[in-house]
């Protein structure tokens, strides 16, 4: 292997350097929101998704609509007003870069939302046919026209995903049927291969469609006794602008609205982007196209505009995993989508999730307010096993919520914020004020109250915990630059939990800080610092009498990063990584890992991408993350502790102008183990490889 990847560095040095470097920004925002939000994977999954879906199909910038802009979930209300401004008096702009003038737009934004624009004439590159101006005013929606230019000019992509892990696991082993018999989840049922197709149609922002299958590794495909092929099905179609119907969305999509304390299993945003972006806003409905098998809708939703005034309503109804107790009642829900042994098997669409809602919002100039309501029914009572920490948790087949959002825009602030109620007459509330007095200086504040007593279990608003109840906290957050080549972000959140919480057996508290400095040594280096603290409590166990008691413990973690682009396609970034954890009256728990991380991008047919990390971590408390680059369409960051080494090399070659193939074998090796992970997982060796391949056709 050590070969192998000493000629990989020896065939890129060699390749001509005509290049064109890529911007990665966004990819590390949403690996730095996978570790802060690590419970939430449906949701990250969702978001890569859709952003690497903005940045494979940019807009252009001469015929951007504020609809278009408003797909983008990295951008605020405010945010997007201020681009169509400025769009609206300088086009036709020349190149993307026009935008750093865009008044109040943040660098940091900037580089963020950079790889999803170009600029075309005319919107050539996206649609041949031209749209005159009295179309785009119409009212009239005529179909038949419109179907014959989306079967003429639309686009199909085909994608083709193959993972497989080349280590042996104990689940695909060989077992005595006696053995089964007696433990019939020791063996996976199923080929220890991931397998996933999927197809998509785009017609300009007119019309999309497309399916999903896929099959996690161990889950059985075409077998006698599982004749369905694959695990997973899911298939949606999305038409926009159909006069005063704005959208209609059947089969699989997802929705958000005002900041999220009744519904949202949309766009997440992190703490560190809630410095430049505290505030959400209510979105139409979107597309469900990742292979999350949870955190999204099926059935229908439309979206009606008249005026000032939308409307949106929507209704679901699908089938979804539950642990179940011996009385028939759901004790909790099953979210990882995994069914490979006759246990999990057993829980797969054991219960039926019908949801309904509708949210009417008012917009005028700066101003707007909405009203939501939201009610769901399962087909069994909902009753987790009674604890202390969840003794106000919502205890029935049904529930009910209703909210009133606003948004009030001056100029430099924003203010946002919802008030909730759920079906027991419990109130919840979350307030933010944003203040942005230049491109270089912002600042936010944000007060959330969620009572221990509230219930809305399709919530995801800002919090700290994983249920958006049992937390009061203020958070303040600023970003600027002291020194021309110097941006610095941070943040401090206060928490407090009043009530017992799992893992927790009194009300507690929590602090949460963070900064990060980032130095442009030139136009094409950096360096970058980044501090993370954390202090929370938790139960310990007592040895001398067998119970717990509460203690606090902290979290550091420091990355210093450097990184180089030569302009001619190569991106080299070396990073140093250090974890502290510390329990009081406990030893300390420490984790160092150094990586370097080699980009390539041709103009050319080839790019590629190598990461090699040497990683020491004394426990998982201690872990660190691989910021490995990623095929097209997965997401994955894994967590590293123990003491080893984590290899990487992948790439992509365009086979023709419509087909492109991508690669990438990764290898664990750890030095202090002789085995890795547990059960059915479980390998025995130091070792792991994994290989995964990508095919994807547009045509």
């Amino acid at each position: 292997m050590k070969s192998t990847i000493f000629y990989f560095f020896l065939l890129l040095i060699g390749m001509p350097l005509k290049i064109e470097a890529q911007n990665d920004n966004w990819r590390e925002y949403v690996i730095q929101l996978a570790e802060e939000e690590e419970a939430n994977a449906a949701a990250i999954e969702n978001m890569y998704e859709e952003l690497l879906s903005l940045e494979s199909n940019p807009l252009n910038l001469n015929t951007l609509t504020k609809d278009e802009l408003e797909s983008i979930p990295l951008l605020s209300d405010e945010q997007i007003d201020l681009i169509i401004d400025f769009l609206k008096f300088n086009r036709p702009v020349m190149t993307v870069y026009e935008l750093r003038n865009v008044r109040n737009l943040s660098h940091k934004t900037f580089q963020l939302i950079i790889p999803f624009f170009y600029v075309g004439v005319g919107g050539a590159r996206r649609n041949i046919e031209k749209t005159t101006e009295s179309a785009k005013s119409s009212n009239v929606y005529v179909p038949s026209n419109e179907v014959t230019k989306a079967l003429k000019y639309g686009k199909h992509e085909i994608q083709m995903r193959l993972d497989k892990t080349l280590t042996p696991r104990a689940g695909y082993g060989d077992f005595n049927d006696s053995i089964l018999l007696r433990y019939p989840n020791r063996k996976y049922r199923g080929e220890d291969y991931y397998n996933s197709i999927r197809y998509s149609f785009k017609y300009r922002d007119k019309i999309q469609m497309g399916f999903t299958a896929e099959k996690d590794a161990g889950e059985p495909f075409l077998k006698p006794d599982y004749p369905n092929g694959y695990d997973h099905y899911g298939f949606h179609l999305i038409v926009n602008d159909m006069g005063k119907l704005k959208t209609i969305a059947l089969g699989d999509y997802r929705l958000s609205f005002g900041q999220g304390l009744i519904l949202n299993n949309d766009f997440i945003g992190s703490k560190s982007w809630g410095v430049d972006n505290i505030t959400r806003r209510t979105l139409k409905p979107k597309r469900h196209f990742s292979t999350a098998e949870y955190g999204f809708f099926r059935g229908g939703a439309a979206l009606f505009e008249m005026c000032n005034i939308s409307l949106t309503t929507f209704y679901s109804n699908k089938l979804i995993d539950a642990n179940i107790s011996e009385d028939g009642e759901i004790t909790s829900f099953k979210n990882d989508g995994l069914h490979r042994t006759p246990l999990e098997m057993s829980k797969k669409g054991n219960t039926r999730e019908q949801v309904a809602g509708a949210n009417i919002n008012y917009r005028r100039n700066r101003f707007q307010t909405g009203i939501s309501g939201i009610y769901h029914t399962y087909s069994k009572m909902y009753n987790p096993t009674l604890s202390e920490y969840n003794k106000f948790f919502l205890r029935d087949s049904t529930n009910f919520n209703a909210s009133i959002d606003y948004s009030y825009q001056l100029p430099g602030f924003i203010f946002a914020g919802e008030t909730a109620i759920s079906k027991n007459g419990s109130v919840a509330s979350i307030n933010s004020m944003q203040y942005r007095p230049s491109t270089t200086i912002s600042f936010s504040a944000l007060y959330r109250y969620y009572p221990i007593s509230y219930n809305a279990l399709h919530a995801q608003a800002f919090s700290e915990g994983s249920r958006i109840q049992n937390e009061k906290g203020v958070y303040i957050g600023a970003s600027f630059s002291p020194l021309k080549k110097l941006a610095v972000s941070t943040y401090i959140d206060f928490v407090r939990f009043p009530w017992p919480k799992y893992g927790v057996d009194i009300p507690s508290n929590a602090t949460d800080f963070y900064l990060l400095g980032t130095y442009n040594l030139t136009q094409n280096s950096y360096f970058e610092a980044r501090y993370k603290y954390k202090k929370k409590e938790k139960n310990v166990k007592q040895p001398e009498t067998n119970s717990n008691i509460v203690l606090p413990y902290d979290t550091h973690k420091l990355r210093l990063r450097y990184s180089f682009d030569n302009n001619f396609g190569w991106v080299l970034r070396t990073t140093v990584d250090i974890a502290r954890y510390k329990v009081k009256q406990s030893e300390k728990e420490l984790g160092l890992m150094i990586s370097q991380n080699i980009n390539y991008k041709s103009r050319g047919k080839l790019s590629a991408n190598a990461f090699l990390a040497g990683f020491n971590a004394d426990t998982y408390n201690a872990r660190l993350y691989s910021y490995e680059r990623n095929l097209l369409s997965t997401f994955y960051m894994p967590s590293l502790y123990g003491k080893g080494m984590r290899y990487a090399v992948n790439g992509k070659y365009d086979l023709s102008s419509s087909l492109s193939l991508s690669i990438k074998v990764a290898r664990t090796r750890y030095f202090n183990k002789d085995t890795i992970s547990s059960g059915a997982d479980q390998i025995n060796g130091n070792s792991r490889t994994d290989i995964y391949t990508y095919l994807r056709l547009r045509f």
